[in-house]
């Protein structure tokens, strides 16, 4: 039954209520015999009273159902409403899909027409292939007629001289894209090298040159040097820049660091206040202040005695200082100061034979390592940082370009250039020169020919130049010359990835042909 036909039902219930009560009260009394004995008019309000009474109740009790059948339209509506809103959703998620399902249909239709312009694509390089294979086929077989009418010796030099041909054209497409390849690989590689020469230089060379030794006079100046608390020792570690290295060394302390002259600062100040022995922040600040003075005054004289000695005159007196400092400085063991003092030796004397200035040849060369006092301070390469430092401190164009140069990178253009490059050469590969320890020497010179006489076809195999280049001697009957370029590259390849070394090490494949006959 609906909410209309519950109304009505209410109301027809209400109508038969108030009908039975009329009557009850009105029309039943006149079919009964009055009592003579009652009031009429009493009976009548009491009648009255009691339709009242029950009409009353009757619209009370018909408000009631009325607003029961309200509530329950009410909520039937609400439901109505919620299902209506349900299946509004439902539509929505319907014209959803529907979109979904269209654009999908489109993305199918598009990748179809790409597929088929894709196979319409292939289709048309297959019908050129077969062009191109039936021309071959018809240049086959016109050769074959023209070898046909020679002779066999004539046929194969010609079949040779083809192949030969095929194969350096092949050759050649291989070697540029090789070099394509390294070009667009270039930066990632030189990051890859800087990054792996800075972990092979933390080794055995750096453990001896970045540290220094402090004896003491017993392990008891140990805890005096750390101090309570290690206040002493932290003071120590943040004036002079350098880690203080306490360990089970008996009567040693170690200072690292990789700054030499801060690292002899150190050295002399920890000295200093050992043997006094008061050692305490106040005193270990003060010690060290007059200690990087006397250092700094060290560094300044050593730079005025090797310019006084090379007559060179109108210095800066920064650049002056900064030549000192490289007497605490080093190169595979060769101290830099004496190296750039005899590289400038070396360079006036070159000067002097070929008839240029000698005065700015010793300029130069004194001055072709000054990017090393700052290349840990400063990021780029140390011949381009001390060319950049000398024109800052105004030296002339050409000392500043033969600074640059002193390593071809950029390549030497004039006659100073060559001359000062040439005399670091001999400075640095001079007998005794540079040395480094014997026995890690000789096991890392082993190990480098015995890498590379492991390839197929390597005859022999010599370290040279301290192990700073390799010569592979190849058998000729089994390596190409087109082979050697390829066996170089593996060969410095194989020695990137399995050897620790300091450097660079140059490899060279030499190929030799050799031919005898007699006279008789």
């Amino acid at each position: 039954m609906g909410p209309w036909g519950i109304l009505l039902a209410a109301i027809v219930g209400l109508a038969a209520g108030l009908g039975g009560a009329y009557w009850w009260f009105a029309v039943r009394p006149s079919e009964q015999q009055p009592d003579e004995t009652e009031d009429p008019a009493g009976i009548l309000n009491e009648a009255k009273a009691e339709a009242k009474r029950i009409l009353a109740a009757a619209e009370i009790e018909a408000k009631e159902k009325v607003q029961k059948i309200r509530s329950k339209v009410s909520e039937e509506l609400d439901t109505m409403r919620k299902e209506l809103a349900e299946q509004r959703k439902d539509l929505a998620r319907w014209e959803e899909r529907l979109k979904k399902q269209q654009s999908s249909a489109r993305q199918r239709e598009a990748d179809l027409d790409k597929q088929t312009k894709a196979l319409k694509q292939k289709e048309q390089t297959a019908e050129a292939a077969a062009l191109s294979a039936d021309r071959a086929l018809s240049q086959a077989r016109q050769q074959l007629e023209e070898l046909a009418g020679l002779s066999a010796e004539q046929a194969l030099e010609r079949l040779n001289a083809q192949l030969l041909d095929e194969a350096k054209a092949e050759a050649a497409a291989t070697i540029k894209k090789i070099e394509d390849e390294a070009r667009a690989e270039a930066d990632a590689r030189t990051k890859t090298l800087i990054a792996t020469a800075i972990q092979r230089y933390a080794g055995e060379y750096v453990a001896e040159r970045t540290v220094s030794v402090v004896e003491l006079p017993s392990d008891e100046m140990k805890g005096r040097i750390i101090g309570r608390e290690g206040r002493n020792i932290r003071t120590f570690e943040a004036a002079t820049g350098v880690d203080v290295v306490i360990d089970d060394t008996p009567e040693a302390v170690l200072l690292s660091c990789f700054n030499p002259v801060r690292r002899e600062v150190a050295r002399l100040a920890l000295t200093r206040l050992v043997a006094d022995g008061r050692i305490h922040p106040a005193r270990i600040e003060d010690v060290v202040g007059h200690c990087e003075s006397e250092i700094q005054a060290q560094c300044k004289e050593a730079g005025e005695q090797v310019v006084f000695d090379l007559g060179i005159h109108k210095m800066d007196s920064e650049l002056i200082r900064l030549i000192g400092t490289l007497k605490y400085r080093s190169s595979y063991a060769q101290n830099l100061l004496r190296h750039s003092a005899e590289v400038g030796f070396l360079a006036g004397l070159m000067a002097s034979e070929l008839g240029i200035s000698v005065k700015q040849a010793r300029r130069a060369g004194l001055l072709h390592d000054i990017g090393k006092a700052l290349d840990q301070n400063v990021e780029g390469d140390h011949a381009q940082v001390g060319a950049e430092l000398a024109r800052k401190h105004g030296e002339s164009p050409a000392v500043v370009q033969a600074i640059a140069t002193h390593h071809g990178n950029p390549e030497p253009a004039t006659l100073l250039d060559i001359v000062v490059q040439t005399a670091n050469n001999l400075s640095a590969r001079r007998p005794g020169a540079r040395r480094d320890m014997l026995e890690s020497f000789v096991r890392r010179i082993d190990v480098l020919e015995k890498l590379c006489k492991g390839f197929d076809g390597v005859k022999k195999a010599y370290a040279i130049q301290a192990g700073r280049e390799v010569r592979v001697v190849v058998a000729n009957d089994r390596i190409s010359d087109e082979r050697s370029v390829l066996l170089a590259r593996e060969i410095a390849e194989k020695i990137e990835n399995e050897l620790s070394y300091p450097g660079q090490i140059r490899v060279h494949v030499l190929r030799e042909s050799r031919y005898t006959d007699v006279a008789k």
